[in-house]
């Protein structure tokens, strides 16, 4: 059951500066914290709160009903301000923007998809999702006019503090999308996640037991597994790249930063460099100077591939599949870049810093597990081959919960 659905927003409709400046206070108060809190690997019901009485969660929501009314650019920059302090904060609030807003996407009930939208802003919602595509899947049961739900995903980032989550289940021959709220009897989230990295993501299994959905849950009608859908729903696959993007170049970003701040303050000059000072080293400005310049570029291509997403999805259902693979490719070519980015910063720093900085206690380490983990979500490789294919022969990116 969610232990942070009562939290109160700090106002509604914060502009885009008051946001950006919270996500910035926030992500600096988490960096300070960030070495205690990856020991711990606790879930952070704390953090997520604190996510939400900034409202921040909900950024991307009309103004009309309270929320900021960002764009995925905005929203998107907004992750990786986060992840500079966190990465698994980062990472947890761009997955609810996603999860938030496919049901205005998928739902084909538009007041429906309006209220739950109206509930998320007004009741300040955490959205998660039991989609994991690898797992087996879940079994949806009819009991009267309802139904049960049964089954065990062995992933589900959020898995506590998720008060909401988006689901699909077999349901005979078919396959069913619902929404409902974690509250419910049968929800129930293990704790069995114990990564290297991203330890506060709350990634560990659920499962459910008999667990009620009613015919009002349900995101349009049951289809069958390869029933071709509607485009607009898809794009909830280059925005949850695109997420994975920016929480790694925040990361990476904050390695930097932290790996700055202590050639400052500690590292000792080399023995051989003739300087007083670590931060006159001239191979260690070359090498901040090449990590600055990388980080500048692979955050300009986020960017720029957010930016092809949204003017794509602005078109709603009226997008067609060339123009989503197209933007998709665009997004895919972003996370190869930022992939190959992030794992050599958040190694290479150590090369700036020196052999003191590997003391346990610094847990410099942290910012490479982070990413060295989640980066194996879905084999940068194939999404290389997924951006050649495109550029090379025209094929856009087969669609899928991964492409």
């Amino acid at each position: 059951m969610s232990k942070t659905n009562v939290v109160p927003l700090a106002s509604h409709g914060a502009s885009r500066e008051t946001l950006f400046a919270r996500a910035t206070e926030l992500s600096a108060d988490f960096g300070s914290r960030a070495a205690a809190l990856d020991e711990a690997g606790l879930a952070p019901v704390e953090e997520i709160a604190r996510l939400k009485a900034a409202g921040l969660l909900n950024a991307l929501q009309p103004v009309g009903i309270g929320g900021g009314g960002l764009d995925w650019v905005d929203g998107l920059r907004l992750v990786r301000i986060l992840a500079r302090g966190e990465s698994s904060l980062g990472q947890l609030l761009g997955y609810h923007f996603v999860n938030a807003a496919y049901i205005g996407w998928a739902h084909p009930d538009r007041a429906k998809a309006e209220a739950l939208a109206a509930e998320t802003v007004s009741r300040n919602l955490y959205w998660g999702a039991a989609v994991n595509p690898r797992d087996p899947g879940l079994t949806l049961t009819p009991r009267g006019k309802d139904y049960v739900l049964n089954g065990r995903k062995s992933f589900s980032t959020a898995a506590r503090i998720s008060d909401y989550i988006n689901a699909n289940a077999s349901l005979g021959d078919t396959i069913a999308g619902f929404a409902v709220p974690t509250d419910r009897p049968g929800y129930i989230a293990h704790d069995d996640w114990d990564n290297i990295g991203q330890r506060l993501s709350d990634s560990g299994s659920v499962e459910f037991r008999d667990f009620p959905v009613y015919a009002e849950d349900l995101v349009g009608s049951p289809a069958a597994p390869d029933a071709a859908g509607a485009v607009l729903p898809t794009f909830n696959t280059p925005l949850i790249q695109l997420v994975f993007v920016n929480f790694y170049l925040g990361t990476a970003e904050g390695a930097l930063a932290a790996a700055l701040d202590y050639v400052r303050t500690t590292t000792r000059p080399w023995v051989t460099s003739n300087v007083e000072r670590a931060a006159d080293d001239p191979y260690i400005l070359e090498r901040v100077g090449e990590f600055t310049a990388a980080l500048k570029a692979s955050a300009a291509l986020a960017d720029s591939a957010a930016a092809a997403v949204e003017r794509a999805l602005s078109k709603g259902h009226d997008v067609t599949a060339e123009e989503r693979g197209a933007a998709a490719a665009e997004a895919y070519a972003a996370k190869v870049h930022a992939t190959h980015v992030s794992l050599d910063i958040t190694s290479r720093v150590f090369e700036l810093t020196g052999a003191r900085s590997t003391a346990s206690k610094y847990r410099f380490d942290r910012f490479w597990r982070n990413v060295r983990t989640h980066t194996l979500h879905d084999p940068v490789f194939y999404k290389a081959r997924e951006v050649g294919d495109f550029a090379l022969n025209g094929t856009i990116p087969t669609v899928s919960l991964y492409s």
